[in-house]
């Protein structure tokens, strides 16, 4: 594994009953990269991701974060971890309807101590570099399906995570759509020195990514090339919070 890497998963093993979900996965995420897992349904790619995020233990096997082991962690630890050093986007967004959009992507950082003023004047920056000005208050039921995920990626970013998970983030979306959050979510993610790990079945949001690896059998098979998207990072609106501008 090579030192440059931000997260890493080691001889990484899963069972559930007698199916061997993970059996004996390597795999190393670099600083500012892509990474598209794909795999057909029931082929290890979600238990994968939930191994690497800290949401699930391995059967054995280790998982490393900037150097330092997290698999051994307790709960309390780990759940610590994926508030403040990982964000999550999933495929319905999971926002919070009844919270206006400025509060679910304040959210990690008022479970993370900010006060809520702070916290909120703070996510509020994102709405703008994501294409969502004027929509702060909007609660999720008066969101597109684009705009809602958007809102998301904003919740995963506020906490300036090392890496973000994506579980098939543009499954719930129509195709244009799709390929539209597909191409802001890398762009944030790199514009803002994270790393992206991606589960999808679909070959145009694998296409995003810098790189493409295949799950099957609990098995890692390395495969693909940068996809068209994967260049410098250039975001619609405003410099991206906590950055000299965009690039």
């Amino acid at each position: 594994m090579s030192s440059q890497s931000v997260l890493q998963g080691r001889d990484l093993k899963k069972s559930f009953g007698p199916t061997a979900a993970l059996a004996g996965v390597d795999i190393a995420i670099h600083r500012g990269e892509a990474l598209a897992i794909m795999g057909p349904s029931g082929s290890g790619k979600s238990t994968l991701l939930h191994c690497l995020a800290g949401i699930m233990k391995p059967d054995s096997g280790e998982v490393h974060l900037l150097g330092e082991r997290i698999d051994d962690l307790g709960e309390r630890k780990r759940s610590a971890l994926r508030r403040t050093r990982f964000g999550f986007v999933f495929q319905f967004g999971q926002l919070l309807p009844e919270l206006p959009a400025d509060e679910n992507v304040a959210l990690p950082l008022m479970l993370g101590g900010v006060p809520r003023a702070r916290a909120v004047q703070q996510a509020r920056t994102w709405f703008g570099p994501l294409g969502l000005a004027g929509m702060e208050g909007r609660r999720p039921g008066e969101l597109s399906g684009g705009q809602a995920q958007r809102v998301a990626i904003a919740r995963a970013l506020v906490t300036r995570p090392a890496v973000v998970f994506a579980d098939e983030p543009t499954g719930a979306l129509d195709q244009a759509t799709g390929h539209a959050t597909m191409r802001l979510l890398v762009e944030a993610t790199k514009h803002n020195d994270a790393s992206l790990v991606v589960v999808t079945h679909d070959t145009q949001v694998a296409d995003a990514c810098d790189r493409v690896v295949e799950v099957r059998d609990g098995r890692l098979l390395t495969q693909g090339q940068p996809g068209p998207y994967a260049a410098a990072p250039h975001l619609p609106g405003q410099p991206v919070p906590g950055r000299g501008g965009a690039r």
